[in-house]
């Protein structure tokens, strides 16, 4: 029997999983933007990444998202140069599921904001997102962004929150 070391092991440390909305991502037939979205949060521990999943709701189409992964300032707004990224390829298939964006081996801080962006530029993929209210705001202290190509300042929201799991070895 082989002996497994917990620091092999992906444990999810964020992670938000209500579903009851849709933001979408990618290349809207007869529109000249694209629709980028993404999630802030508060890493809780020290760690190695090993992916982060997102909630697939819909395919329209067969087509690659890629997932960027950033340092995060919250009081500027600012997003911080590209940390990490991964593509996976989107199909029927995947409609309903979790589906991992391998990053392995980026150390992530405990207390820092990491913020990660999907986007697409040849397919239009729903992504699971919890709606909740300015009264009733989700409970990973982060905040969704959405955007347009073209105009990557966005609107940030915090009673929007994508399903995601960030998932590290401890």
């Amino acid at each position: 029997m082989k002996n497994v070391q917990a620091s092999s092991v992906l444990t999810p440390v964020v992670q938000q999983v209500k579903n009851n909305s849709t933001s979408w991502v990618g290349h809207r037939h007869g529109e000249t933007k694209d629709r980028i979205t993404g999630q802030t949060f508060i890493c809780p521990t020290e760690g190695l990444l090993g992916c982060i999943e997102i909630l697939s709701n819909h395919v329209t189409n067969k087509g690659n998202i890629e997932l960027t992964i950033h340092e995060f300032d919250p009081e500027g707004k600012i997003w911080g140069p590209v940390m990490a990224n991964s593509t996976v390829e989107f199909t029927a298939d995947t409609t309903g599921k979790w589906v991992a964006f391998p990053l392995s081996g980026l150390p992530l801080h405990k207390g820092k904001v990491y913020a990660f962006r999907l986007k697409s530029d040849d397919t239009l993929i729903g992504i699971g997102e919890a709606a909740s209210s300015a009264q009733n705001k989700t409970d990973i202290n982060g905040q969704e962004w959405i955007a347009v190509s073209g105009n990557t300042q966005g609107k940030y929201y915090s009673y929007l929150s994508l399903a995601f799991k960030v998932e590290m070895r401890a």
